[in-house]
């Protein structure tokens, strides 16, 4: 047989007595679960940004430290860059100097003695200007980017200037030499070889032709191996003067 109690629900005991729990409860629970979730969170949250600001505080002191010591470090970046400019300048210069004093030596021991100079002028490129005011300044100069000597004077006649002309490019360096103008007094008008197939006196102006025999030139030796001075003249390249030859001078020495 099934046994049946018969004491009245709310009256039992035990196992078996039942809930006086309403939804109340379960409420008031789930608000407690609530503040615990929320205050951990509130906990990880305020963890996590003092960790921030810790790390932010930190680069900060990182950032001060290394800008002090770039600040330390910024002469010594200065003075690399003046020493590299300063290299810089010297190297331009030694690569622009021509021994001039060295051409001048061997210009005197190679003039012959049927040969006098009335001007002579050196300049390491066309556009510069010498305060003298020697020099022709003539086309054949123009077209020489580097040094270059400019010649006048006077030969005892035409082979006396072709045999000069030749003579010169014995001097270490030389390149080329160019016939500005060449010329004898005692010539029908006083024409002679002249570069371009102009004819004058020459770029000096003192003539130093007393006989009729003389022959007068203008001439302009090159240098076209030697370094090239950077400057706003010599940006431009300029064509190559024609080069004298000993049949060029030997052909109008007829008159002399």
């Amino acid at each position: 047989m099934r046994p049946v109690n018969l004491i009245p629900a709310e009256e039992r005991r035990g196992e078996q007595a039942p809930l006086r729990t309403g939804f109340l409860v379960y409420l008031v629970v789930g608000a407690f679960v609530a503040i615990l979730v929320a205050v951990t969170a509130l906990v990880l949250i305020g963890n996590k940004v003092a960790e921030s600001e810790s790390e932010v505080a930190r680069l900060q002191r990182e950032d001060a430290r290394v800008s002090l010591q770039a600040q330390r470090l910024a002469s010594y970046t200065q003075f690399r860059i003046l020493s590299e400019q300063r290299v810089q300048t010297v190297s331009s210069l030694a690569d622009s100097r021509f021994d001039w004093e060295r051409v001048m030596r061997e210009l005197s021991l190679v003039l012959p003695s049927d040969v006098w100079l009335v001007d002579l002028t050196a300049t390491a490129a066309p556009g510069v200007s010498v305060s003298s005011g020697g020099g022709s300044g003539g086309s054949l100069r123009a077209a020489v980017p580097g040094p270059a000597l400019e010649l006048s004077g006077c030969a005892s006649g035409q082979q006396a200037v072709a045999a000069f002309v030749t003579t010169l490019k014995d001097i270490d360096g030389v390149t080329r030499v160019g016939i500005e103008a060449s010329e004898v007094a005692g010539e029908e008008g006083g024409a002679g070889v002249s570069a371009g197939g102009d004819s004058g006196s020459g770029g000096s102006g003192e003539d130093c032709r007393t006989r009729d025999f003389i022959a007068k030139f203008q001439l302009v030796v090159a240098f076209d191996a030697a370094p090239v001075p950077i400057t706003s003249a010599t940006e431009e390249a300029a064509p190559a003067p024609a080069e004298a030859t000993e049949e060029d001078g030997s052909a109008e020495a007829e008159g002399s």
